[in-house]
């Protein structure tokens, strides 16, 4: 038999157990203060992490990295490093637009942009090709810099001048628009390539000044002028235009989304303290969500921006709760510490259900390839959870101390009833789920499966994208917002003019082209040239070609090229080709030798003579995934090893993954979830049966989201990929508080229809403004100038939208079918322990 002290401690033991939460109610309601203060300082010290997750990323880099693709492209880059340097070096284009491009005035206007740019110090330019130096070289195959091919254009007549463009065209393909034709010897525009000489550590930044300092250079010239018949263009000035791009989308998003969270704000809580502990408690969870992020090292990308408009939606749902409920106890008479005791005890467990399962739908996103989405995952559950805390804890502490603080005084007292009563328009309109579960529950129920079924086989044909133009701002929506006055008002962007004029003038994309990788020492080999030139022949469809040859950069390009500018290394080919072919077939080192004399030809191939790289150009109309399937087959058919590989390529490879991680994410989190929200409520009511009947609607809502990408032709890519995993957590958000407060009044004793009665003007109350809230307010993210934040903003807004229909209309006529099954059938999912439960939770 135990002692008296073992008896004694083992009481306080269960004591102090028992009352874990019954503590941190007591904290709230009678030291709310000091709630509100522990808070404070844990606010201040996330303060000091926000900034500290690195540069911001943006465009298509921060998704590619990590993946195999990717990494094969750079060990690529890496092995055609140039000699004597750890690689490095960066290059731009200009784009000349005139009325004839290839003038001889024009011609001499870009030699004399070439001479200054390769003189000046501090550009770094380290060489620099342009129709004009090509066609120069035809004139005189010694002129090898700017000021000598100057001399030779400015002697040649006219008639040895269009001799000269169709023999460059002819030769290396003059960088010209598509309306050159070599009888016409004119274009409307001529590009202009630079290369310049920046270490392999040169950041963003200073890439990007070197190409902004191009562009001031080419200001200079007589009858330039950047803007307006020039531009620059440069993977770095992409870069910082993208970060550019994020920060006029948050101008612009931003306010609206406050303006219009103010306003239903205002019209749920009515009271200007309430709403000023509520938008409070939203900056809270950001600042508590940035300074994570920094303490994290997470940098801020474009899927980040995604993160917070669902903790928006997921706080002002629990603010609403929390203060809806509370005055439903107060409009009893209950005072305000027993009324705040009450609601905590009731929502407690729903918010926990609630945040857990939001938690389950972003953190199925770890399973993903993609970093990008993994980050997201774990920032987007961690902020969860500090929005628990906070609106669970915080908020209603705040909300004891300000009332306490004005009750007794002649303060005005503002909007105290709850939404959804009686007396209200809201309180009338509800109702209308629980009267049709009475009329006819089970064809409300077998309709919206089927629907959804329908929504569901309908939303398989999504398709997937993903390049560096669906990062690129909506053109209408662009020239719209540059009506607006600052500093609303949109940044000025080039890389649209540039897209343009590859698209329009040069019949191609922003990544025009493909590799195929070629590791083999076999390279250095009459046969791997064969392989090569093989390679070049009869193309896929998806390549440019020309007279039945693939317009692509390759070795064996390199060496026609030099033959024709070269004499001496031409004799020296025609030395080595003995069977008239015209690529060598013995003394292949020789040919390599002289070869690569030039840096031109160190991109094609290694000075080891073991890799070398064949550049296909890519249709302009061609589909990504063809072009990348193409060269796939190209590579596969080679003799020699051989990988497909670029930009396209590693964009395909990502397009991939969004498929599968979309599946995955998705089966994932339904799966947990299920088997939370099962476990929940069998350990807090004994029911399992209670978490199926919660499924039901969330189900008919994530069909009806894929359903509606397709409708509106939204194609999955790295920033709504999650969107699907994300609608189990919004939807079980909405049905947990239904049910919840549906199981509280069906368990005290009232029977099916009054318990649905009584919680659809209560929660439903709370749902609506909540829905009004979130749907209109974090919808604004449709107004982002980059496409895929907008369709994120639309997928977000109807996720919201239908998972309130389904719970306030479908899940009354899905609560009354299980009632009279059990009443027919005896209790689904009746577990044997229910009483050992209910003592467990200290129900009765």
């Amino acid at each position: 038999m135990p002692d008296i002290d073992e008896i004694r401690d083992r009481d306080d033991a269960a004591e102090s157990d028992r009352s874990l939460s019954d503590r941190l109610n007591t904290a709230i309601t009678d030291h709310p203060w000091r709630v509100v203060l522990a808070f404070a300082v844990v606010t201040v010290l996330f303060v000091g992490g926000i900034g500290g997750g690195g540069e911001q990323q943006a465009g298509t880099d921060q998704f590619t990295e990590g993946l195999e693709e990717q990494q094969a492209l750079e060990d690529m880059q890496d092995d055609f490093a140039r000699e004597g340097r750890e690689g490095g070096g960066s290059t731009a284009s200009l784009f000349i637009e005139e009325r004839n491009a290839l003038s001889k005035q024009s011609l001499l206007r870009m030699l004399e942009f070439q001479e200054r740019a390769e003189n000046d110090a501090g550009l770094r330019v380290e060489s620099s090709t342009s129709p004009a130096s090509l066609v120069a070289q035809q004139l005189d195959p010694k002129a090898d810099t700017p000021e000598t091919q100057r001399r030779a254009i400015e002697r040649a007549s006219q008639r040895q001048l269009e001799g000269a463009i169709a023999d460059a065209d002819e030769a290396a393909g003059l960088p010209v628009s598509t309306d050159f034709t070599r009888e016409s010897a004119q274009a409307d525009v001529a590009q202009i390539a630079v290369t310049y000489d920046t270490p392999p550590n040169a950041d963003t930044d200073d890439t990007a000044e070197l190409q902004s300092e191009t562009a001031a250079l080419a200001n200079d010239i007589d009858g330039y002028e950047t803007g307006e018949n020039v531009e620059v263009f440069g993977s770095a000035i992409i870069e910082e235009e993208m970060l550019q791009l994020l920060g006029d989308t948050a101008i612009v998003v931003f306010p609206a989304a406050l303006v219009l969270i103010l306003f239903f704000l205002i019209v749920a809580y009515r009271d200007p303290i309430d709403l000023a502990l509520g938008l409070a408690a939203l900056m809270m969870t950001m600042l508590w969500t940035f300074g994570f992020m920094g303490y994290a090292g997470i940098p801020f990308s474009d899927m980040m921006i995604t993160v917070f408009p669902l903790l928006l939606a997921v706080g002002i749902d629990f603010g609403i709760h929390i203060i809806n409920r509370y005055r439903e106890e107060r409009a009893t008479g209950a005072a305000i510490g027993d009324a705040m005791g009450i609601t905590t005890r009731q929502l407690t467990g729903a918010f926990l259900i609630v945040t857990m399962t939001t938690v389950i739908g972003f953190a199925s996103n770890l399973t993903s390839s993609i970093g990008q989405l993994r980050d997201f995952g774990i920032v987007a559950g961690v902020g969860i959870l500090f929005t628990f805390l906070i609106f669970g804890v915080f908020l209603p502490a705040g909300k004891v101390g300000l009332d306490r603080l004005r009750d007794g005084t002649r303060f005005p007292k503002f909007g105290t009833s709850p939404m959804g009563n009686e007396d209200s328009v809201l309180g009338r309109i509800l109702p209308v789920g629980v009267t049709l579960a009475r009329i006819a529950p089970a064809i409300i129920l077998v309709s919206a499966l089927v629907f959804g079924a329908a929504a569901a086989g309908y939303g398989t044909g999504v398709d997937s994208e993903f390049s560096q133009e669906a990062f690129f701002p909506d053109e209408d929506r662009l020239a719209q917002y540059e009506r607006l006055p600052e500093p609303l008002a949109p940044s000025q962007y080039t890389f649209m003019t540039v897209l343009d004029y590859l698209e329009e003038d040069f019949d191609q994309g922003l990544v025009g082209s493909v590799t195929v990788y070629v590791d083999d020492p076999d390279v250095r080999s009459a046969a791997g040239l064969r392989d090569i030139d093989r390679a070049l022949t009869n193309p896929p469809e998806t390549f440019k070609e020309t007279d039945r040859r693939a317009e692509a950069d390759s070795v064996v390009g390199t060496i026609e090229q030099r033959k024709s500018t070269d004499p001496e290394f031409a004799a020296t080919v025609k030395q080595t080709d003995s069977d008239h072919d015209g690529l060598p077939n013995r003394d292949i080192d020789r040919v390599y030798d002289e070869l690569l004399e030039e840096e031109s030809a160190q991109q094609y191939v290694t000075s080891d003579r073991s890799s070398t790289r064949i550049v296909y150009q890519v249709d302009s109309d061609a589909d990504q995934t063809d072009a990348t399937h193409a060269a796939q087959t190209v590579a596969d058919e080679m003799e020699m090893d051989a990988t497909a590989t670029g930009e396209l390529v590693v964009n395909q490879a990502v397009i991939d993954r969004i498929g599968d991680s979309a599946i995955k994410s998705l089966v994932v989190a339904f799966l947990l979830t299920a088997v939370f929200l099962m476990l929940s409520y069998w350990w807090l009511e004994g029911r399992m049966v209670y978490g199926v009947i919660n499924l039901v609607p969330v189900l008919v809502t994530v069909a009806m989201l894929a359903g509606s990408m397709r409708l509106f032709g939204i194609a999955l890519s790295p920033i709504n990929t999650p969107i699907l995993s994300i609608s189990i957590g919004l939807g079980v958000d909405y049905t947990v508080h239904f049910m919840h407060r549906f199981v509280d009044e069906y368990e005290a004793g009232a029977d099916v229809h009054e318990a649905l009665q009584v919680t659809v003007r209560g929660t439903g109350g709370a749902l609506t403004g909540s829905m009004l809230t979130t749907v209109c307010g974090l919808g604004v993210l449709y107004l982002a100038l980059i496409p895929m934040i907008m369709e994120f903003g639309l997928l977000l807004a109807l996720g919201i939208f239908y998972a309130y229909l389904t719970s306030i209309f479908l899940l009354p006529s899905t609560i009354v079918v299980w009632d009279r099954l059990e009443r027919r059938f005896g209790p689904l999912g009746e577990i044997q322990w229910r009483e050992s439960v209910r003592s467990l939770t200290g129900k009765n």
